[in-house]
């Protein structure tokens, strides 16, 4: 029987793009650095509120700008074609999930790679006399016409597809796939851990990039996408032991002395809460086994930090190369943390202990309700926990107010007209975003209050217009209405109290998507 849904589709624009340049001297342009985590919480690094050791990405808060309020859309795939694209998500052709090269290609908002006539930033700035790398995981088009040197990448190392082992690559229903440039790349039999491997290669990247005549004069972007901390949980036992005491503490714990930490150190103020545990987790002194559930969150936490380790040693080279304070280093999540379980996929070898190569698990709602502090819901939904993501922008050249916070509303749709910018190309009217240039220069948060974002996605979905949020699940036909201002977390349902905003906001909806049956 086929359901009738109404998810985001932005009304498309012209269908071919034909931008008009206008370069700056490369002197004044920056470099730029995008640094995307993978299914990391809100609270889990240290700079917002987390127990977890991340002085690599904490020293970049503190000689940046953090948000308070910065959107990502809610899964790594829509979020990724978002980050590279400008558009929303349906709009770029990833409204959905990846499509996989043996499936028909049905051309529009779910076809499952991006659309050509888009063009991406690595094909934006290369055009700008940027040279554009990537290393990482890739994710929006599994087919070789769709891999990154189709799409403006001038050198790629990293994962095609979507989540695998951090030793080798796990063969699921369908092959996972590396590649570094446009050659099958397949890890060695030992010595290989994937987060290290991707920041190896762009080390590598950047130290060919300045001993090239051609290329050294040049800025450069790089796409640094880790699959840290996304399941499955592998990392080395040596940190990983310096964290399992600390989580037999509990989630509950945890995330009590989040919430106090945030507060604290002004990630959040007097208007949030630490809402109420839900119905679907057990109470931590519930528990049996608490030790296996201490040993999955120390796994998570010590994958976050192997990958707060590699952003060190990035930082470090550029800071040797003597190019660091003309590097702008965006560092956010491709979504909120993840509450699924990955048994069924058969694949952990029950003889191995959570962390060691052969193991396949995940860390599950209890823990992510922990890591999405102070919100509720998580990765997939359009509550604040699957769509409110840490971002901090460093750049000591361009940032003259350092090592505070924004309460400007951010959204990855606004990475595009910013680099775009930052880069000396005119800007582009067919995209939604909003240059944040201004924010960053001199904390001017401007139009970014008083604006309007949609998300939808597997049916889940939201508008938000200023500090009115409405949100609906695909399991649940109710729609919920909080003010943000007065309600950041999400505990005051108040569609009942305003009906008007709720009819105001679904008929903005109704005119500004398109309905489709899937």
């Amino acid at each position: 029987m086929k359901t009738t849904i109404f998810p985001l589709v932005i009304l498309l624009f012209a269908s071919c793009y034909n931008p008009s340049f206008a370069q700056q001297g490369t002197a004044d342009r920056p470099n730029i650095v995008v640094i995307l985590a993978d299914d990391m919480g809100y609270s889990d690094i240290g700079c917002y509120g987390g127990e977890i050791h991340t002085p690599n990405i904490d020293k970049l808060a503190e000689g940046g700008m953090r948000f308070r309020s910065f959107y990502n859309a809610g899964r790594c795939c829509p979020t990724r074609a978002s980050l590279l694209t400008g558009q929303y998500p349906h709009d770029a052709g990833m409204g959905h999930m990846v499509s996989y090269a043996d499936e028909p290609i049905t051309p529009g908002p779910y076809q499952g790679f991006l659309r050509t006539d888009r063009p991406t930033i690595a094909e934006v700035l290369r055009e700008a006399g940027y040279s554009t790398y990537m290393a990482g995981k890739w994710h929006v088009g599994e087919r070789p016409q769709h891999w990154p040197r189709k799409r403006g990448f001038d050198r790629y190392f990293g994962l095609i597809s979507g989540a695998s082992s951090y030793y080798e690559l796990v063969d699921e229903k369908r092959k996972r796939v590396m590649v570094r440039d446009d050659a099958i790349w397949n890890p060695p039999a030992a010595g290989f851990y994937m987060t290290d491997a991707f920041t190896d290669t762009a080390l590598t990247f950047v130290n060919e990039h300045y001993a090239d005549n051609r290329t050294a004069k040049r800025p450069f972007l790089l796409y640094l996408a880790y699959t840290a901390p996304h399941w499955p949980l592998h990392a080395p036992d040596s940190i990983v032991a310096k964290y399992e005491a600390r989580y037999l503490r509990g989630w509950d714990a945890i995330r009590a002395s989040r919430f106090e930490q945030m507060k604290a150190s002004g990630v959040i103020d007097d208007r949030y809460t630490p809402g109420v545990r839900p119905e679907d987790i057990p109470a931590w002194n519930s528990i049996p086994d608490k030790k296996q559930w201490a040993r999955k969150m120390a796994v998570y936490a010590a994958m976050i930090e192997v990958m707060d380790k590699n952003i060190g040693r990035l930082v470090h080279q550029l800071e040797e190369k003597g190019v660091l304070e003309n590097t702008l280093i965006v560092f956010l999540s491709d979504n909120g943390a993840c509450a699924e379980s990955v048994e069924r996929r058969g694949l952990n070898d029950a003889t191995k202990r959570v962390g060691e190569r052969g193991s396949y698990t995940a860390y599950e709602a209890p823990w992510a309700y922990a890591s999405n502090t102070p919100f509720k819901k998580y990765k997939k939904y359009m509550h604040e926990g699957g769509i409110a993501t840490p971002s901090i922008w460093y750049w000591p050249q361009g940032i003259k107010q350092p090592g505070g916070f924004t309460d400007g509303v951010g959204h990855i749709i606004d990475l595009m007209p910013t680099l775009r910018e930052l880069s000396g190309v005119a800007a582009d009217g067919h995209l939604p975003g909003i240059s944040l240039v201004s924010l960053l220069k001199r904390n001017d948060i401007g139009s970014l209050h008083n604006r309007t974002l949609y998300w939808e996605h597997e049916g889940n979905i939201a508008i938000r217009r200023g500090d009115w949020k409405l949100v609906k699940d695909k399991e649940d036909p109710a729609w919920a209405l909080y003010n943000l201002d007065d309600d950041p977390t999400e505990s005051r349902d108040l569609s009942a109290a305003y009906p008007q905003e709720v009819h105001a906001l679904k008929d903005t909806l109704d005119r500004r998507i398109k309905p489709i049956v899937r």
